[in-house]
């Protein structure tokens, strides 16, 4: 069974709230967070051991000093399916909103992309298995726990997974600097798959043809791009903008 250590207080507390099997607790034992109560809580309630433990081992032991005083041992991330995400949109009852992302190799990248997602109401996240970030205790700390309240599915080709979501009645709209259609001039109320490109080359040219639209941020000043992770919002939002004011 794969394990892994995941850090950070919200990443814990939401850790501890999901499926996950959680084997052990290490909490610093000069850790004085307010929410320190409510994890520990969660962990009496799911039959977690707590180990005290220096700081500095806790560091040791996560790889990273960004810990806050707390590391959760556990089953490694469960992946979902393509397929997983399609029957949670049609048992949502709403208009579909998925992000797809292409390459995106920045962890701290993905963990930002994967909360953003969440919090926008988007019914799953797909990145490719290859040359791309993988779901690490990095990314799960920079999505502050989202990522165990969303799934997330890897697929080897992600154009053929978007062409499978055309089928089941998807618009796929990706992101490009040079389409000609800007964003805040689509209709971005149906069913809707967000993809953005990685951080060097984009959306890739298969990934891109797959695409029924391209669409571009507009931008003022000097600077030419945004970073993937700011793209992802600013599209994510829009779509949630169109759509609560369609229901007003």
């Amino acid at each position: 069974m794969k394990e892994e250590i995941l850090y950070g207080i919200n990443s814990v507390i939401e850790a501890l709230r999901g499926k996950r099997r959680a084997f052990e607790l290490f909490v610093s034992r000069d850790a004085n967070d307010r929410r320190m109560e409510k994890l520990l809580k969660l962990a009496a309630e799911k039959g977690v051991p707590v180990r005290s433990r220096d700081k500095r081992d806790i560091g040791r032991l996560c790889g990273s000093e960004h810990h806050q005083g707390v590391a959760l041992r556990l089953e490694g991330f469960p992946y979902s399916e393509v397929a997983d995400i399609v029957s949670s949109w049609r048992e949502s009852g709403e208009s579909g909103l998925i992000l797809a992302l292409d390459g995106v190799q920045d962890p701290h990248n993905l963990g930002a992309l994967i909360r953003s997602a969440a919090c926008a109401g988007a019914h799953g996240v797909i990145i490719p298995k290859d040359r791309a970030a993988r779901v690490t205790a990095t990314v799960e700390k920079s999505a502050a726990g989202a990522a165990e309240t969303i799934p997330v599915a890897q697929v080897t080709n992600l154009a053929l997974a978007l062409d499978e979501l055309k089928k089941v009645g998807f618009w796929i709209y990706g992101t490009a600097d040079s389409a000609a259609s800007p964003l805040y001039g689509n209709d971005l109320t149906g069913n809707v798959v967000v993809v953005i490109g990685g951080e060097g080359e984009g959306v890739r040219p298969l990934v891109r043809k797959k695409c029924d639209f391209l669409v571009a941020i507009p931008l003022r000043g000097g600077v030419s791009s945004l970073n993937a992770s700011v793209a992802g919002g600013v599209v994510l939002f829009e779509v949630l903008r169109q759509r609560l004011a369609v229901k007003q």
